[in-house]
């Protein structure tokens, strides 16, 4: 049976990180996740202009968590409350028992590991806490490095998209992968 309740929420450590509930302060952080034109790169998400839209993210987000419509996590190392990055479990379809996983990453903490940790971590949880069968991604096929994490991860392409969302003025292409629960 599919179990959505992040009441209270679930916060996931790991060897080196505490997965865990945004808060206001978090805004500055999330502001540059959300600003940062090499995180934007291959994100199809509107820029943040100011702290103001950061603080309204956290909120949405929050109110989706409270609503068991998303799971969304901070990325922080243990030992330090400041967020290098944000996972999540979102677009859940409960007839299917599957979801969406989506990620961010400080670029200072690229390519150290720190989102195959905490990759981890949530892969752990969405399948043995919410009983997920499937979990997604969709990439953009340019995104060599989440393309490896997810392939690392035993993560399949199951689909290819071209042209299939407009966003900015261009039309894209989307590459689906998908894990199966073990």
């Amino acid at each position: 049976m599919l179990t959505l309740n992040f009441e209270p929420f679930p916060l996931i450590t790991t060897k080196q990180l505490v997965l865990r509930k945004l808060e206001d302060s978090d805004a500055p952080e999330i502001f540059i996740l959300r600003s940062d034109d090499r995180i934007l790169k291959f994100l199809d998400i509107q820029k943040a202009n100011n702290l103001g839209d950061a603080t309204a993210f956290i909120h949405k987000i929050n109110k989706g968590i409270s609503e068991n419509e998303c799971i969304y996590w901070g990325i922080a190392f243990k030992g330090d409350d400041k967020l290098a990055g944000t996972i999540c479990c979102w677009n859940i379809i409960r007839a299917h028992y599957r979801a969406e996983v989506g990620y961010a990453l400080h670029p200072d903490q690229q390519g150290k590991g720190v989102m195959q940790e905490a990759l981890a971590g949530i892969l752990d949880y969405a399948f043995s806490k919410m009983r997920l069968h499937s979990i997604e991604a969709k990439v953009h096929p340019g995104n060599s490095a989440s393309i490896k994490l997810l392939e690392r991860n035993k993560f399949i392409r199951e689909a290819y998209f071209k042209e299939d969302y407009f966003f900015n003025g261009n039309f894209g292409d989307t590459a689906v992968y998908s894990l199966l629960a073990h």
